[in-house]
């Protein structure tokens, strides 16, 4: 059995130290366990929501798989813990797990976002990777009266992975309360507006800007609607550093006193 990666704690908030490839083999190790294991990911923005919504921090605390998907959360983890973890981007986890759906058995289910925006998705995960085992997708726009519906449906796919897209905390709190009620998925991964990239309704930045850390400020130029949320970025570093500064010191090597 493999075992769960470490997990530390960043400005009150866990996240897990893990790169892309342990990632996956957490997820295989998820898909074939006998209960629901949720996959969230962790960025400044919802570390900072968190730190004063309960409900967001229970589900963050009960995770399976905290990926350290902002970063922000690398660098703090790097600062604080010394450990030398690398960014999981929601965004690529989500189609790395499509691309080895046929190979590992994956049923998949994708869940949320508007019905054009899901089929759209589907259609073009189906093109990227043929023989990926899509057993049934449903829009996000769905009221309470009608969740018995959309939980019959997935309980009747036979999926055993599950894509959640309703946006943080919405996703969250909708998996806390309708996970228990899916006793056949395994992995549930929240992956908030990963729908709209696949669909080509949203670009992520070039990988150029990737590389060197600035997607998020490429998000906030081509996004501008997104300056509320990410104001919690200055927040998040500079607490950050703080904690960082309140560190006990260490004493010198030998320094024993002796």
């Amino acid at each position: 059995m493999l075992p769960p990666p470490k997990r530390v704690n960043v400005l009150g908030i866990p996240v897990d130290c893990v790169d892309m490839a342990r990632t996956l083999d957490q997820v295989r190790a998820l898909a074939s366990g006998n209960r629901a294991g949720c996959i969230l990911a962790v960025n400044p923005e919802k570390v900072i929501a968190a730190q004063s919504e309960p409900v967001l921090r229970r589900a963050l605390e009960s995770a399976a798989l905290l990926i350290p998907d902002g970063i922000g959360v690398v660098w703090a983890v790097r600062l604080l813990w010394k450990e030398h973890i690398a960014r999981v981007p929601g965004a690529e986890l989500m189609p790395a797990i499509c691309a080895a759906s046929a190979a590992e058995g994956y049923r998949l289910f994708l869940f949320g976002a508007s019905e054009e925006v899901n089929a759209q998705a589907v259609a073009e995960l189906q093109r990227q990777h043929p023989g990926i085992g899509i057993v049934g997708r449903h829009h996000g726009y769905v009221n309470e009266a009608g969740m018995a519906a959309v939980i019959d449906a997935i309980n009747r796919s036979g999926a055993n992975v599950l894509f959640v897209a309703l946006g943080s905390p919405k996703q969250e709190l909708w998996m806390e309360k309708y996970l228990p009620q899916l006793p056949g998925i395994r992995v549930c991964q929240g992956v908030g507006g990963t729908f709209d990239v696949i669909a080509g309704r949203v670009r992520r930045a070039p990988l150029a800007v990737r590389r060197v850390n600035l997607e998020w400020f490429y998000r906030l130029l081509t996004q501008p609607q997104r300056a509320l949320r990410q104001a919690a970025i200055p927040r998040f570093a500079w607490q950050v550093v703080r904690a960082w500064l309140a560190r006990p010191s260490q004493p010198a090597p030998g320094a024993n006193g002796g």
